[in-house]
């Protein structure tokens, strides 16, 4: 009775550290938190700002502004939320105007892959591209784009924003 003991806790541990790790690897929106302020950078010979809102009610909200010559070039609109398989970004893209670039119902959907420290991977629901969210330094944020080529992910940095105060 004692060996059967040993086993059924043996295999109650091993249980409860797979669902744990199951359960991190879904990720939350705390693993993308650190997106929370207003930035700044520059894109396409212009400014870009973007703003997040901390974590609440199982959504973060956001946008980012592109200027060039003094004018709205292009506005995105981000909403992710929690479900139960990890946080997913939806993102709308906007024309002045508010010209929607997507059909009215839809929205460009990126599903949670990964989070390291200050660090988040998200994959577009066709598969075509990963988004890296990484806080590299306190004042400094990164977007950065990737695609395949040749059954490897490569980066590029595709937003760099610094914190406004």
């Amino acid at each position: 009775m004692t060996q059967f003991n040993t086993i059924k806790k043996a295999c109650l541990a091993f249980a409860l550290v797979l669902t744990a790790t199951f359960a991190q690897a879904q990720g939350t929106l705390n693993d993308i938190a650190f997106l929370d302020g207003r930035w700044l950078g520059t894109y396409n010979g212009g400014p870009i700002e973007a703003s997040w809102t901390a974590p609440k009610g199982n959504n973060i909200v956001g946008f980012i502004r592109m200027i060039k010559d003094d004018k709205p070039a292009l506005y995105e609109i981000f909403a992710f939320e929690q479900t139960d398989n990890g946080p997913v970004a939806m993102v709308k893209h906007f024309k002045p105007g508010m010209i929607s670039l997507e059909e009215k119902e839809v929205a460009d959907r990126y599903k949670f892959i990964e989070a390291k420290k200050n660090q988040a991977l998200f994959e577009k629901d066709d598969a075509s591209v990963r988004i890296i969210y990484e806080r590299r330094s306190p004042t400094q944020l990164v977007i950065q784009r990737g695609k395949k080529e040749n059954d490897k992910w490569s980066f590029v940095d595709l937003f760099i924003f610094n914190k406004i105060p």
